[in-house]
């Protein structure tokens, strides 16, 4: 009573709310600039169940914007030094701490465990798998982005409203948005929007006041500016995620090997020629790989077209991310086609591989 005194007398939350916050469950993927914010404000506020998912270290350059950190923490993982942090800050709740990277393996597993997801990440790969897998788990996802002195906040899959893929379809080519290493960042801008993401959060747990899903607020430091833009729902986008969830089904009730996909990188392939490439994206999604020789099957449409695949080479399949050419290894495999790679890097990555490789020669 004492602790969250100040969040009782609001009568608009009252101990049935704090109650509500202290049974919640909360995974923030990303314990850096925009997860520092997220979580000491979920700790303090009595969220019950904290999860933290992130690989990497923290470093010196770190501390210009990720207050949770000291010089004590160089070199600690961030998920564990953040737990040891907040766990000083409230030691009356649960944190769990996941010092491993967020993959398409490990993603819905542990969305599974929680409430509602905070993305904190600052790339576009992580954004698109956690997008996806909150919308395979039916989870609500708290999302925030930065660039140097801007921002911006969303709610995505908030019931049945839009998704990230419908506010971004598709993910940008690599290395087309610099990041905040190369362009830098005010370093208060983090504290603001993980702020306002550790907001929403409250406010979907609590039910109060106007969710931000349909909706996307922008911040610009400079100008002290904020607004908001509408965002509708796309079928077409929800569709592409939901028709990669079925078919992946699919296959696993077949053939029990869902998860059990394998797997190469463009790097280890030494020999062209014995592979043949097969892109899985639909015909109009670019970058054309035209540094290889690539036979290019919607995924959709790859049952139909059997009859192309080369029985006696080794089959290499891409798409734009690697998500859909998993699923379309598992669908070969369920029609005893074997010797099938899934590509682990995305279009983009495998025509930069090969051209840095051609100059290096």
């Amino acid at each position: 009573m004492e602790r969250y005194h100040r969040h009782i007398v609001l009568s608009e939350i009252g101990v049935e709310g704090q109650l509500n916050l202290s049974n919640a469950k909360v995974l923030v993927v990303g314990a850096g600039g925009l997860g520092c914010p997220i979580l000491q404000y979920l700790t303090a506020a009595g969220i019950g169940t904290i999860g933290i998912v992130d690989h990497d270290v923290v470093s010196e350059t770190n501390l210009q914007r990720q207050v949770l950190y000291g010089k004590s923490s160089l070199g600690m993982n961030k998920a564990l030094a953040a737990k040891y942090r907040l766990e000083d800050l409230n030691d009356s709740i649960t944190i769990n701490a996941y010092p491993e990277k967020l993959t398409h393996h490990n993603a819905e597993l542990l969305f599974s465990n929680y409430n509602i997801v905070v993305d904190g990440t600052d790339n576009f790969e992580s954004r698109y798998l956690i997008n996806d897998a909150s919308m395979n788990t039916n989870t609500p996802l708290v999302y925030g982005g930065i660039f140097k002195f801007e921002g911006q906040v969303s709610v995505f899959n908030y019931q049945h409203g839009p998704s990230y893929r419908c506010l971004f379809p598709d993910p940008p080519h690599k290395d087309s948005i610099p990041n905040c290493s190369e362009v830098g960042v005010l370093g208060v801008l983090p504290g603001i929007i993980g702020s306002l993401q550790a907001t929403e959060v409250i406010k979907i747990i609590l039910g109060l006041g106007d969710i931000l899903s349909g909706k996307v607020l922008y911040y610009n430091s400079l100008t002290t500016r904020m607004w908001t833009i509408n965002l509708e729902r796309s079928q077409s986008a929800i569709k592409s995620v939901s028709e990669m969830k079925t078919q992946l089904k699919n296959v696993s009730s077949k053939t029990g090997q869902a998860n059990v996909i394998p797997e190469i990188s463009i790097r280890d392939i030494a020999q062209e020629d014995e592979f043949q490439f097969i892109d899985v994206r639909e015909l109009h999604e670019l970058p054309k790989v035209d540094c290889l020789n690539v036979l290019q099957i919607p995924l959709h449409n790859l049952e139909h077209h059997l009859d192309q695949i080369d029985p006696e080479k080794k089959k290499a399949l891409f798409c734009q991310m690697g998500i859909r050419s998993r699923v379309a290894v598992a669908i070969l495999n369920r029609h005893q086609i074997d010797l099938c790679y899934s590509v682990k890097e995305g279009a983009t990555e495998i025509i930069d591989t090969i051209n840095n490789s051609v100059k290096n020669s």
